[in-house]
């Protein structure tokens, strides 16, 4: 799927739909956060004409493919070379300081996925490179090969929810000291030694926990998520609205959580009236968060872990 033309959009629908009050017949402006290979900007861009697009991503292969995608959209679009925590200072820079509509379609794109050079994808042996910006910071295998033991095992735990941190760890130690990790088919065997054969029948691959880990914890991207909800949220322009598809648990919490901070009310309990500036920032559009259909996971198996949340900006709080 690495063609930009084969990439399937996740919820694409959905998001359309979601998006639809806003942008239906008038201008709007919509930060695609994590724009990748430009599948649902491209969409939306379609179904609302007087649409203006900001895309950002923090990978420049997936700017210069997107930007291939969307071309034909002229220069209704603004490409950004920027982490989603940077989205204040991007749309500054463009002279906008809030916007109708924000997308993050979180993870890894299917497009890292499919370049072997990239070290994302557990099935092929590759270089254990894994950052999202390859022009930039540290590597899988710098983690591997340099990190202390314990810290090592709470990635895992922390990151991956692996319940055999430490026995992978103990074996990645024990590896390292003969010659440093290089490639992921290296790392992918000794998995296969180091977690139970019971665990692997039900578990799924056995390296899926440890390669999430090793990306999350390569592109920071718990802490820039933490990071990004917030100021994402503060850049939003009441009436305007934010839909986020995760792809694990972890993320999706951190979404939830960002989200129902601001759709609480900070009224003291009791008073008959909401206090000025005290209400709910937030509207929760989304019962918890939405999955995609048995019809749509048969086509496209990266919908099968999506879960979507969406919220729109209803006011602005004392601050």
């Amino acid at each position: 799927m690495a063609d930009e033309h084969e990439h399937v959009p996740v919820l694409l629908d959905r998001i359309v739909e979601l998006f639809a009050p806003v942008f239906s017949d008038r201008e709007a402006v919509l930060v695609d956060a994590t724009v990748g290979l430009g599948g649902h900007s491209d969409a939306l861009l379609t179904a609302f004409p007087l649409l203006r697009l900001v895309a950002l991503d923090r990978d420049p292969n997936a700017l210069e493919l997107s930007a291939k995608r969307l071309a034909r959209h002229g220069d209704r679009v603004d490409f950004v070379h920027a982490v989603y925590d940077e989205m204040p200072s991007a749309l500054q820079g463009l002279g906008l300081s809030r916007v109708d509509g924000i997308l993050f379609d979180l993870g890894v794109s299917s497009m890292q996925l499919d370049r072997a050079e990239r070290g994302f994808a557990y099935s092929k042996d590759s270089p254990l490179d894994m950052r999202m910006d390859p022009t930039t910071g540290f590597t899988a295998a710098d983690v591997l090969n340099t990190y202390a033991p314990g810290e090592l095992i709470r990635i895992l735990r922390d990151y991956g929810e692996e319940r055999f941190a430490q026995r992978i760890v103990k074996a990645v130690v024990a590896e390292r000291e003969k010659e440093p990790f290089t490639r992921s088919g290296r790392l992918v065997e000794l998995l296969y030694d180091a977690v139970p054969a019971a665990s692997r029948r039900t578990g799924g691959h056995p390296a899926k926990r440890t390669f999430q880990a090793l990306r999350i914890e390569v592109n920071g991207e718990l802490e820039v998520l933490r990071r990004a909800m917030p100021r994402a949220l503060s850049s939003l322009a009441v009436g305007g609205r934010i839909v986020v598809e995760s792809y694990q648990s972890l993320e999706d919490r951190l979404v939830k959580q960002a989200f129902a901070e601001l759709a609480k009310s900070r009224t003291p309990e009791g008073l008959p009236v909401e206090l000025p500036g005290h209400g709910p920032e937030l509207k929760l559009l989304t019962r918890g968060a939405e999955k995609a259909g048995e019809a749509e996971t048969e086509l496209n198996t990266r919908a099968a872990s999506v879960r979507l949340r969406a919220a729109e900006r209803i006011g602005d709080r004392a601050r």
